[in-house]
């Protein structure tokens, strides 16, 4: 069997698929990518089946290296990704020959990368998935994140692809930036909030802060204020459900989210805006807006064509540019050190509480 040694782990480099489903009921979080659109997006690059699984790589890429000739992709936040020190483009089917050595320079849009194999990590599967819950020490690589002298297993690759075959078109890769809108459908507790409460959560902008993780992702902005308190009756959670606890706060739940939780939730991210959340760093700049299901469903339908939009065509027309600078780093680096402290921990006892949590 094939391997990818790790030579340096980065921040936070995990095993992620598209979560592990029907599980909640026993109480285990879904997991899965954060930005399961660029996951996928990666995958299909491969040929490998959408819910093969991937690495998900946070801020500051890892370093690996290729123990035989690989098929891969590389999507999601640019990290300015290099093989053997020369720069490569994002989003498009590379070769990767034996011996070399995948790295990153440094952050220049986006926070969170996604590297598929054509094979797929081929670590077991726990519960239907092969995602990494680092909190319970379930699934991926050992269940925790990758470091230094680990060796990640792939598996066989079927897909038969030319290592110059695909690409997204240009125009349809995403474009993260520093301040976005973020599409929501309202409730299911909007009742539980004011009118001005509901006014300021649409009118007002939130900035995203350190106390962000695979949780949740908290904001910080004008308090959004409550009929009568923040607290509910437990009840099921779901991707991009927006709690808002007693301080007025909004948390937006992400990937490693509870699977319940007793605070209202005044909307949910639309599944395609959910990438906007997932590649957001600390201080990014959201207002959310409100949509109908019908629109929701129309912005899901398109951007699943943006994944039928991959084609051997486009391929020609795609050029490996080289940047000179990376000026999101310092920005990125700076607005995450607290996220960096806590993660230098993993390799002890893994403690530190630094998530924005359901209450239970």
């Amino acid at each position: 069997m094939p391997w990818i040694d790790v030579l340096d782990g980065g921040m936070l480099t995990t095993v992620q698929d598209t979560g592990r489903a029907g599980s909640q009921r026993y109480g285990v979080p879904v997991s899965g990518a954060m930005d399961g659109f660029a996951l996928r997006a990666a995958n299909r690059l491969v040929g490998n089946p959408a819910g093969a699984a991937g690495l998900e790589m946070t801020l500051t890429g890892p370093e690996l290296r290729f123990e035989s000739t690989a098929i891969v992709a590389i999507t999601g936040a640019d990290l300015a990704p290099q093989i053997d020190g020369e720069p490569v483009a994002n989003w498009r089917t590379l070769r990767v020959r034996a011996g070399s050595v995948l790295s990153f320079a440094g952050v220049r849009d986006g926070l969170r990368a996604y590297l598929a194999v054509a094979g797929g990590i081929d670590v077991p599967i726990v519960l239907g998935s092969r995602s990494t819950y680092t909190r319970s020490g379930l699934g991926g690589f050992d269940g925790r994140a990758l470091r230094t002298g680990d060796r990640v297993p792939v598996g066989e690759n079927q897909s038969g692809l030319s290592p110059k075959m695909f690409a997204m078109p240009a125009h349809e890769v995403p474009r993260y930036g520093h301040a976005c809108t973020v599409r929501v459908i309202l409730g299911p507790q909007d009742d539980a909030f004011s009118d001005d409460g509901r006014g300021t959560f649409l009118d007002a902008s939130y900035t995203l802060t350190t106390q962000s993780d695979r949780i949740g992702c908290r904001f910080q902005g004008p308090p959004i204020r409550h009929h009568a308190g923040a607290d509910i009756v437990s009840d099921g959670t779901v991707f991009g459900a927006i709690q808002v606890s007693g301080d007025g706060m909004p948390i937006v739940l992400m990937a490693d989210r509870g699977t319940t939780g007793g605070y209202t939730k005044i909307a949910t991210v639309i599944t395609a805006d959910l990438t906007k959340i997932a590649q957001a760093i600390p201080g990014d700049r959201v207002r959310f807006t409100a949509v109908d299901l019908e629109a929701a469903h129309t912005l899901f339908d398109q951007q699943e064509s943006w994944l039928d939009a991959i084609d051997p065509g486009e391929a020609g027309h795609v050029e490996e540019a080289v940047f000179e600078e990376d000026s999101g780093a310092p920005l990125a680096a700076g607005g995450y050190q607290s996220l960096a402290d806590a993660l230098a921990d993993r390799h002890g006892d893994g403690s530190r509480d630094r998530d924005a949590r359901s209450k239970p």
